[in-house]
């Protein structure tokens, strides 16, 4: 069963295309069913000839390097072995005696990152779902801390002060959507997230963050938190954390980088330098899905100070018994938000061994180089727009010639793409414009490729007017 699902697997990249290329109506005529629970089991066979030629032609194929819509690229082979070995001996990362030599892999891995994004002793993080859980994770503590350090209010036995309508954070107007999405879970509501203005180049205005903050102490409310954004969804662009990080001191705020894409800049030697204030924060979402190709899911969350994370410890008989902890026996739960969880530090393991610093970095700087190379090409044609020159490895552009209607022609350009030549791109808005983006993370994308795909946009453009 497992050899003949990896043959098939295998022959499904029948071609270079990311995409096969049908119409959600079409997809849904394909694999609808009356039923998928018929009364009789079909066995194996059946159902599997049914995967062969209804599922695998039609997955979306992230190694192509026609695929550039999003951060979520091809995985490294070594870390899909790794995931075989995960799902067969499926380990929960809750317990030490339900994953002995998976929860001191998870440890060691996490040291290891602590120590490569500059923090020191008494550090501390844990594996996640992704950029969204470790978001969350790092504004309860953040928001813990506050309320128990600045203002004496235990949170874990009391729930939230009566003044919590009050409290603010406040993070880039272009950062993720889960600074909103975690407010909400947490009771704090939208209006909590402060959305900061941001300057040309897509970085979070320090000027206005400033001024933000002073409006609404004088109006009451309670800064608590700065997120600042290492690599932004669409634009890659990084805030400043040196100057984030001042702000923070000097009104005894929480500073949470969230560098779910960005993180991966650390690997190499070349560029690590424009993520090196990573260090100065209280906390730091990493993840390995985006930048560093392992499969999904694979992220985790740093926090400078290990004991921030007593917030969401707390014991059961059943579970994670204070006594075993005593003996040395670690267990995970304690500071995670899910109990049962994977095994997804094998995935980072297993990859920086068998790659090294030397591999790693040739990965990191292919992809930052392209993004490079395709803002210098797209910048001197006066067929193209550039937003702003990419930090990352990002390049979000529009066509702009012959037509008042270049919303429109953008919006169909990357409709043909998909269904016509199975080439995914992203589409985004910036100032009020349909812009095309390229998410540049598969190294194996040549700048012939780019070349030839800036013409196929070129000729669809002319097609459309």
């Amino acid at each position: 069963m497992i050899s003949e699902t990896a043959k098939a697997v295998s022959e499904a990249f029948c071609d270079d295309k990311a995409y096969s290329g049908p119409t959600p109506q079409e997809l849904h005529d394909i694999i609808h069913q009356d039923s998928i629970l018929p009364e009789q089991g079909l066995g194996w066979k059946a159902v599997f000839d049914r995967i062969k030629t209804q599922v695998l032609p039609n997955l979306l194929r992230t190694s192509s390097t026609d695929y550039m819509a999003h951060l979520h690229g091809p995985s490294l082979l070594e870390t899909i072995a790794a995931e075989v070995i995960i799902s067969t001996f499926n380990q929960s990362m809750d317990s030490w005696d339900q994953s002995p030599v998976a929860t001191e892999i998870e440890v060691e891995v996490i040291n290891h990152l602590c120590r490569l994004y500059g923090y020191g002793a008494g550090s501390d993080g844990v594996f996640t779902s992704g950029g969204s859980q470790s978001n969350q994770t790092a504004i309860i503590l953040a928001r813990d801390w506050f309320c128990n350090s600045v203002l004496k209010y235990d949170i874990k036995k009391h729930g939230l002060p009566e003044n919590f309508r009050r409290l603010r954070m406040y993070t880039s107007e272009i950062s993720h959507f889960s600074m909103e999405k975690s407010a909400h879970i947490l009771g704090l509501g939208y209006e909590s997230v402060v959305k900061v203005p941001v300057d040309r180049r897509k970085k979070m205005d320090i000027q206005a963050l400033r001024q933000l903050i002073d409006q609404d102490k004088k109006n009451g409310n309670i800064p608590f938190l700065i997120v600042g954004t290492v690599g932004t969804t669409d634009f890659g662009s990084i805030d400043s954390l040196a100057e984030l990080s001042v702000i923070c001191k000097e009104n005894n705020m929480w500073l949470h980088a969230d560098a779910a894409y960005g993180s991966g800049v650390i690997m190499s030697l070349k560029y690590r330098d424009r993520v090196a204030d990573l260090k100065l924060c209280d906390s730091i979402t990493v993840d390995f899905h985006k930048m560093f190709l392992l499969p999904i899911s694979c992220s985790a969350v740093l926090v400078k100070n290990g004991a921030t994370f007593d917030a969401l410890t707390i014991h059961a008989d059943y579970l994670n018994r204070e006594e075993d902890e005593e003996d040395g026996y670690i267990n995970l739960v304690d500071k995670s938000l899910q109990t049962t969880r994977r095994f997804d530090a094998l995935k980072v393991w297993t990859s920086f061994q068998v790659r090294g610093q030397q591999g790693w970095e040739e990965l990191i700087n292919k992809s930052m180089e392209n993004a490079a190379y395709l803002y210098g090409k797209l910048k001197e044609d006066k067929d193209f727009e550039v937003i702003t020159e990419p930090e990352i490895s990002s390049v979000v552009f529009r066509y702009v010639r012959g037509s008042e209607d270049t919303d429109t022609i953008n919006k169909k350009i990357r409709r043909c793409l998909i269904h016509r030549y199975g080439t995914v791109i992203g589409q985004t808005v910036s100032d009020g414009h349909v812009c095309l983006k390229f998410t540049l993370l598969n190294p194996l994308i040549s700048r012939e490729k780019l070349d030839n795909l800036v013409e196929t946009i070129r000729d669809l453009a002319d097609i459309q007017k």
